[in-house]
This record gives structure tokens, C-alpha cells and sequence, in this order.
């Protein structure tokens, strides 16, 4: 299993150190959230913040959790992750899923609001950052949107393409097919049953042939800085088959307990 952190709160420069302090501990990815106007929390870009931290890092995996393309132009994602997986050297994954309504930049500013339609923009957009990421002459002509042909050079650093994780809503069979077509899920439940559902549903279902990155199954939660703790409430999840652990703390967080819990290091279970 892999270990994650996802910093919730922190202006840039302080984001960027936390993410190199949690490389020093031994964290395997350090994520950031992807928001433009969530009530009055401080909110940054996510790409030039994640850009200040591939800047302050070598090893660690970076992206944002989650990205939803339904509000964003898929051509210019696709220069701005290609431009981010350069700056880090690959290290670059790229969750998405269909967004959260409390944002501002929904409807507030008439983007689409309903299901149906941003899982119609989510899908169409994927088509396209895979086209796009391609450097070969890509043009598409889908319900949303339609181009001519394009070349978008350079290509990202992975091939044959920058990690997706979908966020998947176990087990409805529509989300859980989408997820089936990339490279991980990001598990909408807090239950390891659930969890031990889905990797034992992707090993029956998922083609050998999809893509070159091992699937990831991601499980998210809080842990403290007591690794006893900490451990007993991770060891359930790789127990059924989790593949990453991100850590996060959405509850009043402040700078100086996110650097205590990154200090503390990952809860890592022994590998029986």
C-alpha cells in the first residue's frame, strides 16, 4: 500500500513546504483539492500551487483531489497536466470526478449542475485529454464538444498517458464502468467491505489491457498522529484490498496540525 496526504489549508509557499516535509517523512503522494469559490475558505489555483510544489519535491506523487472537467475546457487541462507532468518529471496523477455543487463555479456562473450533463462533459472530456496527450493530430466531434483536428506537442512524461483515477460510487454499474476504462478509483465510502467489493468487482471486470499503470484503489480518511491509531484504522482497508491510503483532515484543520500529522509519517501496516 501507498501513502498519501492531501493538504487542506495553507497559502502557497506554505503548501509547498508542507508537501516537501511530507516527502521527507516517507509519504508516498502529497495532493491538493481542486475548488474556485467555496464559501469563504482561502482557496488558490490548484495548478500553480501544485506547481510550487513539484518544484519543492522529487519523489513524491502529486495531483488534485478532485478535478471535475465538467467545469473546465478539456484543451487547456490537457496543457496545463502535460506542463505539470513536465515540471515534475512524471509524477503527476490525475483524479477526477463530476464535482462538488457547493462550489461557486457551478451554477453560480451557469456551468451545468445536473448529473446527467457533467457526467456527459466528464466523459467527453477524458476522450479528448487522451487524444490531446497523444501528439498526434486529434480532433473530436462529441454531444458537448467538437474541434478540428490539433497537434498538442510536447507529450506528457507518462505513457501512454498520465494516471486517471475516476471517483467511483460503488456499486452503481454506471460510474463503476467509467472507472473500469482508467487507472484507479478514488472509493466513495468510508467501509472496507466496500472497499474488498470493488477490488474483488475490478479483478473480474477490468480488461488486462487497459493502459499500463496498475490500477489503484483509493481509500481516504483521517488518521492521528499516534502510528498505534493510526494503523488499526488503515490495517481494514488494505486488508481488502486498498492500494493507497490518502490522508485528510476537511475538519477545521490548521498549518500546524496538518505539519504534525506529516511529521508523524504514513500509518504503514506490515506486509504479512
Amino acid at each position: 500500500m501507498k501513502y498519501g496526504f492531501i493538504v487542506t489549508t495553507g497559502d502557497p509557499r506554505t503548501i509547498a513546504n508542507l508537501a516537501a516535509e511530507a516527502e521527507a517523512a516517507g509519504w508516498d503522494g502529497v495532493f491538493y483539492w481542486d475548488g474556485i469559490s467555496i464559501g469563504d475558505v482561502d482557496t488558490y489555483d490548484t495548478w500553480v500551487v501544485m506547481a510550487a510544489m513539484a518544484m519543492r519535491t522529487e519523489r513524491v506523487r502529486l495531483g488534485a483531489i478532485v478535478t471535475p472537467p465538467s467545469r473546465r475546457r478539456p484543451w487547456k487541462l490537457a496543457r496545463e497536466t502535460m506542463t505539470l507532468d513536465r515540471l515534475s518529471a512524471g509524477r503527476l496523477v490525475l483524479p477526477v470526478g463530476l464535482g462538488a455543487l457547493d462550489d461557486g463555479a457551478f451554477g453560480n456562473v451557469g456551468e451545468p449542475t445536473d448529473a446527467r450533463t457533467r457526467a456527459e462533459l466528464l466523459d467527453e472530456s477524458l476522450e479528448i485529454l487522451q487524444g490531446l496527450w497523444s501528439g498526434e493530430p486529434f480532433g473530436y466531434a462529441g454531444m458537448h464538444y467538437q474541434f478540428q483536428p490539433m497537434t498538442f506537442r510536447p507529450t506528457p512524461v507518462q505513457k501512454p498517458r498520465i494516471p486517471i483515477w475516476v471517483v467511483g460510487a460503488w456499486p452503481h454499474e454506471r460510474s463503476m464502468r467509467r472507472v473500469l476504462r482508467f487507472d484507479g478509483i478514488v472509493a466513495q465510502t468510508d467501509a472496507p467491505d466496500d472497499i474488498r467489493a470493488i477490488a474483488e468487482y475490478v479483478a473480474r471486470e477490468r480488461r488486462p489491457d487497459v493502459g499500463d499503470h496498475p490500477f489503484e484503489i483509493v481509500a481516504q480518511g483521517t488518521t492521528t498522529a499516534n502510528d498505534g491509531d493510526a494503523v488499526a484504522v488503515v490495517r481494514p482497508f488494505a486488508e481488502a484490498g486498498a492500494t493507497w491510503w490518502i490522508d485528510a483532515d476537511w475538519q477545521g484543520a490548521t498549518v500546524g496540525s496538518l505539519r504534525r500529522r506529516i511529521q508523524a509519517g504514513p500509518p504503514r501496516v506490515p506486509e504479512s
